[in-house]
């Protein structure tokens, strides 16, 4: 059994009512901001199970994607008191991308359904799954809201909570391959308190403006907005790294992560080779 503290793009944990969640958050009445239910899914081929966490936010709020930017909060699970669990994977639809007080952020506003593919350690064995999630919701102020749920498994949901779910899957980004990339390198110099880092990606356009989002494998490195400019068959993308501590740190090519939003499509890219 796994009892692990999940950040950020690591797995996360799943609820199992379809009713809403009673949330807590610094506010007189967060159910006003934010209704919160599970969609219980179906299981799978080969013992795992799909499920998803539907999200209804009020007019106005938003909520984040797995790296927030810059004035986002991001999305935290504690899985303590599951049991016969093994891996708990979120499936990140296409985000959006907002400013906020001059600030770039990154998420989705008026509804999100997070598809969450689980696996049991013993597929022939019940499991459940037991998690206080925290999340972001923000407006004109951002709130953190917490909420504790659990799952037990096998469990099904209704047909129109498996569209949901459907739906969302069929909203991540497309992968490298389908989005046609051809070379992905990098070039990293020291800055003052860390690394300036350019990564030139060759591919067609993804339908203008494009937006790059630049994640490392490390939580603890910091990525500065991106600046995102296109050269004929060329996107070239360039941001800064800090980590939290301050000090000087190696950073692994393959783990970064590049995400393209483009008004057609957004395309999910894995690792670059250095220049």
């Amino acid at each position: 059994m796994m009892m692990r503290r999940f950040l950020l793009a690591l797995p996360f944990g799943l609820a199992v009512a379809s009713a809403a969640v009673p949330a807590q958050a610094q506010s007189d009445n967060p159910a006003d901001m934010v209704q919160i239910r599970v969609l219980p899914g179906w299981s799978e081929s080969g013992g795992s199970h799909m499920a998803a966490l539907h999200l209804t936010l009020a007019p106005g709020w938003k909520t984040y994607w797995r790296a927030p930017g810059d004035a986002g909060i991001p999305p935290s699970m504690d899985l303590q008191g599951s049991n016969n669990l093994s891996d708990v994977t979120p499936i990140w639809p296409t985000p959006d991308v907002f400013s906020q007080n001059g600030m770039q952020t990154v998420g989705y506003a008026r509804e999100l359904v997070l598809p969450l593919r689980v696996t049991p350690q013993d597929a022939g064995q019940p499991a459940t799954i037991a998690a206080r999630m925290q999340i972001g919701i923000c407006a004109t102020i951002c709130v953190p809201v917490e909420f504790d749920f659990t799952l037990d498994l096998p469990a099904s949901g209704s047909a129109l909570q498996q569209d949901q779910i459907r739906t969302a899957l069929a909203d991540q980004p497309v992968s490298a391959t389908r989005g046609n990339v051809g070379n992905v390198t990098c070039t990293l110099n020291p800055i003052r308190d860390g690394l300036a880092l350019s990564v030139s990606i060759d591919m067609p356009s993804a339908g203008g403006p494009e937006t790059v989002l630049i994640e490392t494998a490390d939580p603890q490195v910091w990525v500065a907005e991106t600046e995102s400019v296109r050269q004929g068959g060329t996107l070239t993308a360039r941001t800064e790294l800090v980590h939290v501590s301050g000090q000087v740190f190696a950073l692994d090519r393959s783990g970064l992560r590049m995400t393209v939003l483009g008004q057609d499509r957004a395309v999910d890219i894995h690792g670059c080779t250095g220049r």
